[in-house]
């Protein structure tokens, strides 16, 4: 699933638009009304509601992952083990995580008014294999 991908608009037209014109001025306009075809009314309520779950769903599930077994949750265990006040380490690595996903959405709103979608994916490749790249490096260097 592509993270950058950006849900269907809808378009609302107006009624008119589908009504078929009336060349005779003494022809109903119910005549009109009948004649016009049906279409589904698609809120703009219900798309973004929709999109909200689809982003809100993607992004848990991406960092949900993404941090299991990571090194952040192998520090926080042995945090609370050591100090035997694990709320309290719950507490500060909760907000540390909330600290620096705020961080990483500020900095995306940001980057994202000013650079396009395909270089920002192509920039945190990058960056992804260059961190990769020194991680074994490091590995084979020390080994």
């Amino acid at each position: 699933m592509k993270l950058d991908s950006v849900p269907a608009s809808f378009s609302v037209s107006s009624q008119t638009e589908n009504q078929p014109e009336i060349k005779d001025s003494n022809e109903s306009n119910l005549n009109a009304a009948t004649t016009a075809p049906l279409q589904p009314v698609v809120t703009h309520s219900q798309n973004h509601q929709e999109s909200v779950a689809a982003v809100f769903s993607t992004t848990f599930l991406t960092i949900f992952l993404a941090e299991i077994g990571d090194k952040t949750q192998l520090s926080t265990l042995l945090m609370s083990a050591e100090s035997h006040s694990p709320w309290v380490v719950f507490l500060g690595s909760g907000v540390a995580l909330i600290t620096t996903s705020l961080l990483g959405v500020l900095l995306g709103g940001w980057l994202a008014s000013r650079l396009s979608p395909k270089t920002i994916e192509k920039s945190a490749g990058m960056m992804l294999l260059l961190i990769s790249l020194m991680l074994f490096w490091d590995v084979i260097s020390n080994s």
